[in-house]
């Protein structure tokens, strides 16, 4: 109750129309009872008084509904105050200053409430699984990020952190300890052009939390990443925030994106349908970020993996140049980035996604 804007702006629809429709009706009752009682006290409620203090108000029924004309300023012209009670007066002028608070505070919590980019988060997508795997002989922690509107999210930039439960040198406990995952802050590599799908990179080194953890730990371990997408939304100018977040049991170890831009003759498609779609990567080490580095191997890259990468690309322009053949329309679950204009013509309502494209973080 301390900070009630912030409630009602958070709140549901259905419950603050209920508030304020609760407000409105106590309000008419409270002063439709005192206008009655002034009535009543100066005698108005008699047959033929000399002068009353409020016109035509001979009942409750009549009271309320000078109190709604009142507050509302509908005035019929009918009931009115009269110079006779002073009292009357004071409750009129306090009952309209009564109405322009609840009106005002009505407004302004409905305003920001439809203000609010809370809608467009939800077309930011965050890939079901993150990975782990070697990217530039380095293991990284990778996930994918993606904006399914044809509106750009201006000033994009990612963070993430992990929880879990630590104890200190200490021995003191903190059941919830967040630490942050580097993702570029230094070199600007968080901030985003989200034109079309995109892999955040977290590289495991020796300042990350997963430097000493191999697969095995992995598994056995209980924390959870949180991933936070921020960006201004284009049409609006207001901050909107993503979230999502993973699980140890969410991270799959030795496995990579499958490519989801393929470059054709004149503009690249995008395809959503294999958005969060893994496979797996030969080769990887088990072994921990930390055991990698002391053990000075180079890790390189799997023959394997990078011959599937290029057999989907080039299938992919296969299937395009067999429909452009037989005269076929294009697909509907893909986005065109035509030239270097970056135009994206963006999904159609019937495509195939999974329901189940972004989610919040666990509870801890």
């Amino acid at each position: 109750m301390a900070d009630i804007f912030t409630t009602c702006v958070d709140t549901r629809w259905r419950y603050m129309l209920l508030i304020f429709s609760a407000a409105f009706l106590a309000s008419w009752l409270f002063f439709a009872f005192l206008f009655w009682c002034i009535a009543f006290l100066h005698g108005d409620l008699a047959v033929g008084p000399p002068k009353p203090c409020l016109m035509h108000v001979n009942s409750f029924v009549e009271a309320f509904l000078f109190s709604v004309e009142t507050q509302t300023t509908i005035g019929y012209g009918f009931r009115c105050v009269t110079d006779e009670c002073p009292l009357a007066i004071l409750a009129v002028v306090a009952q309209s200053i009564l109405g322009c608070l609840i009106d005002s505070f009505m407004i302004g919590t409905i305003m920001a409430k439809m203000a609010r980019p809370k809608k467009r988060a939800q077309t930011l997508l965050f890939s079901h699984h993150a990975v782990i795997a070697l990217r530039d002989g380095k293991l990284c922690l990778m996930w994918r990020v993606g904006n399914l509107r044809k509106s750009h999210i201006v000033e994009a930039h990612v963070r993430a952190q992990l929880i879990r439960p630590y104890i200190t040198q200490e021995g003191e406990y903190l059941p919830v300890d967040q630490r942050d995952l580097n993702v570029g802050y230094d070199s600007g590599l968080d901030r985003i052009f989200l034109v079309s799908p995109i892999i955040i990179v977290h590289e495991i080194d020796e300042e990350s939390p997963l430097y000493t953890m191999g697969k095995e730990q992995l598994e056995g371990e209980d924390f959870e990443i949180v991933v936070i997408l921020e960006g201004m939304v284009e049409a609006t100018a207001m901050t909107t925030q993503a979230r999502s977040s993973y699980l140890a049991s969410e991270i799959r170890w030795g496995h990579r994106f499958e490519p989801v831009v393929f470059e054709e003759k004149n503009h690249y498609k995008v395809d959503y349908s294999h958005f969060h779609k893994t496979y797996q990567v030969p080769g990887t080490p088990v072994c921990s970020a930390r055991e990698l580095h002391e053990s000075r191997i180079t890790a390189l890259p799997s023959p394997s993996a990078f011959c599937y990468e290029n057999e989907l690309a080039l299938l992919s322009q296969e299937e395009d140049e067999d429909e452009e053949a037989v005269g076929g329309v294009p697909d509907e679950g893909v986005i065109h980035v035509m030239g270097s204009h970056l135009e994206l013509d963006r999904l159609q309502a019937s495509m195939a996604l999974d329901n189940i494209s972004y989610r919040r973080e666990s509870a801890i």
